[in-house]
């Protein structure tokens, strides 16, 4: 089994730099070039497809959007992971801090996974939790009272009857406010989100993935003789970082093509 995971990219331009990477990092996936991107023990014999491409949240700095009116900007990502997926490659999403109510259009239109909050998944034989992250950290009672707000029945009523132009004004606002309460220094944070990773691993998690730091990161550790795997998966703002999984093995990766 082969995947590749992603965060935080969030995209809202389609000319910003990190957009037309993001792009281009996608056409390689397409094309089996990854592989060759990182320091992997697979050979450079050929193209390698990967079966799994998992998003940790935060692929756009806001959503916001209804199945039936989607912001422009974002069709152009959007297209390519819908081609992604032709060529038989499964989709999954996680909502982040700044993206969500995004199963309406991609799990129900486009037919890929969602997952609000946690995704509990088999790596081959490694028990895997991947999540976005932003939740990991309980002391933040600020941002998590605003998070169960943006994320409520009322709120998402409210804006569906607002008109596009300014619900996406209206994203933009919640977007800021949300990178607000959440600005830490990112390996603090990273501290927090391994004593949350270390919870896990003692319910037998093999191997914790969160986004939402911008801090690329992979390390192992031994709990109970067994081996154990911490990522947190960096950014595409800073970092151009991805993490390359190939049966059993991970492999932390810097998109310069």
């Amino acid at each position: 089994m082969r995947a590749i995971f992603i965060s935080d990219a969030h995209l809202r331009r389609a000319n910003d730099e990190r957009y037309r990477k993001l792009i281009n990092f996608f056409n390689d996936i397409k094309e089996g070039k990854i592989s060759r991107l990182v320091n992997s023990d697979e050979p450079n014999t050929g193209p390698v497809y990967i079966d799994d491409l998992y998003i940790a949240g935060d692929l756009f700095d806001f959503w916001f959007c209804q199945k039936e009116k989607i912001y422009p900007e974002f069709m152009p990502v959007i297209n390519k992971l819908i081609e992604l997926q032709k060529t038989g490659i499964r989709i999954h999403l996680n909502e982040g801090n700044h993206d969500f109510f995004m199963g309406e259009y991609f799990h129900d239109v486009l037919g890929m996974e969602v997952f609000e909050e946690w995704m509990n998944v088999r790596l081959d034989n490694l028990k895997t939790l991947i999540a976005h992250g932003d939740t990991t950290d309980s002391t933040n009672i600020k941002y998590i009272l605003l998070r169960k707000f943006l994320r409520s029945n009322a709120f998402y009523n409210i804006q569906r009857f607002i008109p596009a132009s300014l619900r996406w004004a209206l994203a933009g606002f919640s977007s800021t406010a949300s990178k607000e309460m959440t600005i830490e220094d990112g390996d603090a944070l990273v501290k927090k989100m391994l004593s949350f990773a270390w919870t896990k691993f003692q319910d037998d998690y093999d191997a914790v993935i969160l986004g939402h730091c911008h801090v690329p990161s992979l390390n192992h550790y031994t709990v109970a003789g067994k081996k154990k795997t911490f990522v947190t998966l960096g950014d595409w703002i800073n970092h151009y970082s991805f993490l390359y999984y190939k049966d059993n093995n991970f492999f932390l990766g810097y998109y310069r093509p």
